[in-house]
């Protein structure tokens, strides 16, 4: 398996579907400092999913990694220089297939973009997730991400009722460190 540089002549507006399953989600709860995630579990798990496009029109001079073995592309991992605010965003980070996950692949593709964003000098690094991701989510709070926002009608006017309500999440940078 090996990370590189996704040719953007090839992959640039390809769409890709990406599927989870999960058991619960986080619920938003006022407090008075702020907010809380509070997990709840579904009465069964629940399969999600989202389609995309590679390296889509959008971004501003994105740069795309994949994770590749025998010529098959695994996941990728996407981003691009918020240069009005000197951060970087992630706008993709995903493993295709159910079974390649676990594998240690994401923290692959994670490290490479953080890399990415350290050599653009970011102050930090930011992404989306939803709340109802919660693999997603215990995984970039393993890679140091933590909680700066949320939209509760990011998606759609019933996100809270879907349980699908979008969270930032960011991590500092400090340059060098990485």
């Amino acid at each position: 398996m090996e990370i590189k540089l996704m040719d953007k002549e090839i992959y640039a507006g390809q769409r890709f579907t990406t599927r989870y399953q999960t058991s619960g989600y986080y619920d938003l709860c006022a407090v008075e400092s702020g907010f809380r995630l509070e997990y709840k579990s579904f009465a069964a798990p629940v399969e999600k999913s989202f389609e995309d496009v590679f390296l889509s029109e959008w971004l501003n001079d994105p740069v795309a990694y994949g994770a590749f073995e025998n010529g098959r592309l695994l996941g990728c991992v996407e981003g691009f220089p918020e240069t009005w605010n000197n951060r970087y965003r992630i706008s993709n980070i995903c493993i295709f297939d159910q079974a390649d996950r676990r594998h240690g692949l994401g923290a692959l593709l994670m490290d490479t973009i953080l890399k990415e964003a350290n050599a653009a000098k970011a102050r930090m690094v930011v992404l989306e997730t939803q709340t109802c991701n919660e693999n997603a989510i215990a995984f970039y709070r393993r890679n140091g991400f933590e909680v700066i926002g949320f939209d509760l009608y990011a998606y759609s006017n019933t996100d809270p009722e879907r349980h699908e309500v979008r969270i930032e999440m960011g991590k500092r940078l400090e340059y060098g460190t990485i």
